[in-house]
């Protein structure tokens, strides 16, 4: 595939060798315009022009669903963060004391402090240590028990890039009865998911990083049968199945996901975050997904034979965009000194160098980084 006009999209590359999307992802072209379109709209028009933007969020929300391939376009919701989307799962299931939820001891602190913060519940989080640069699932299997009620894992995790199983992790889940989450931020947008398949009960992620919308604008997935069952939070106007009967109160909450949208939309992010999704979606994620792994791979075989060493695993499942390495001689602040002043964006978690490319980079781009350090 020829990716020079995907990358023609982003204004970042005449500034910078961008290889950080795992923090904060720089904005496509599309999705500035779509920014400069809503305020100028609302400039001009104000609350005049509402219907059209109302009609842009319901069609974000499909293109939302069909980077999942969710079942109805309501069993997604917009979040403003991941740690929202992750709250309506912590804060709403019917927990018992002495329930617990498992999750992986390097998860990054959203996927751990919600869960912690249901302590004064009864709740116990159990824990599970990475093996060296991965996570085993017959070690999560065996911290569950018959009172394990959530389990909860990132799709990809942060600092060591490992991409874990989703299908396996749901079939686990299935059997034993239990609840599973999915923290997608460090996959969704290069790693095709399809929640018909794969057993996830809910899911969230904020637009920022591979999805390349602007912060504050996400989305989160809940299966259907589960909207009942979870105490809702953030409850508002706009949670109700009359949300404009102002002057009606009938608290008849939304009978899907959209009962977790209670008050106004972030319009212009979410307007922004549309756009990304355009883009994408008109690649496609797989030719995303294969481009992506193209250039991590090449980034290992040119990293080892400089003395690096590559922390991440690359055995073909469970390899992704993220690359954890170290410097044979350098601190990770030191690499990121020198890729600074050389216009290389890369980052550091756990003590080691992090760098996450995405598909409009180039192989040139991770020789200048390698050159930089």
């Amino acid at each position: 595939m020829d990716w020079s006009a995907f990358r023609s999209q982003f204004p970042v590359t005449a500034t910078w060798a961008f290889l950080d999307h795992a923090a904060v992802a720089p904005l496509p072209a599309p999705s500035v315009a779509a920014l400069h379109d809503y305020a100028q709209s609302l400039a001009a028009n104000g609350v005049a022009a509402f219907r059209e933007w109302a009609a842009r969020i319901a069609h974000v929300r499909q293109l939302s669903a069909k980077l999942i391939n969710a079942p109805h376009a309501d069993d997604v919701y917009f979040v403003p963060n991941t740690t929202h989307g992750i709250s309506v799962v912590a804060e709403g299931f019917p927990w018992q004391p002495g329930d617990n939820v498992v999750l992986a001891a390097e998860e990054y602190p959203a996927n751990q402090y919600p869960w912690m913060n249901l302590a004064h519940r009864g709740v116990e989080v159990r824990t599970v240590p990475s093996r060296g640069n991965r996570i085993r699932i017959d070690d999560v299997r065996a911290a569950m028990n018959d009172r394990t009620r959530v389990f909860t894992a990132s799709s990809v995790e942060f600092s060591s890039g490992f991409r874990h199983d989703l299908d396996s992790l749901g079939e686990l889940c299935r059997e034993r009865g239990v609840f599973f989450f999915v923290d997608a931020i460090q996959s969704l947008g290069v790693f095709p998911l399809d929640v018909q398949r794969t057993p996830i009960d809910a899911l969230a992620a904020d637009g920022h990083k591979w999805l390349l919308g602007p912060e504050g604008a996400g989305i989160g997935f809940l299966r259907r049968e589960w909207v009942e069952r979870l105490h809702p939070i953030g409850v508002g106007a706009f949670s109700v199945v009359n949300p404009w009967a102002f002057s009606t109160i009938d608290f008849t909450l939304k009978p899907h996901a959209g009962r977790w949208e209670g008050g106004a939309y972030n319009m212009p992010g979410i307007t922004a975050f549309g756009a990304s999704l355009e883009l994408l979606l008109s690649v496609g994620t797989e030719n995303v997904r294969r481009r992506v792994i193209e250039l991590t791979d090449y980034l290992c075989d040119r990293a080892v034979p400089l003395g690096w060493s590559v922390f991440s695993s690359r055995a073909e499942s469970e390899k992704s965009g993220i690359v954890s390495l170290t410097h044979p001689t350098l601190p990770p602040n030191e690499v990121l000194s020198r890729c600074k002043a050389a216009g290389v964006a890369v980052n550091s978690r756990a003590g080691r160098v992090r760098v996450s490319p995405h598909a409009y980079n180039t192989e040139d781009e991770i020789d200048r980084f390698f050159t930089a350090t």
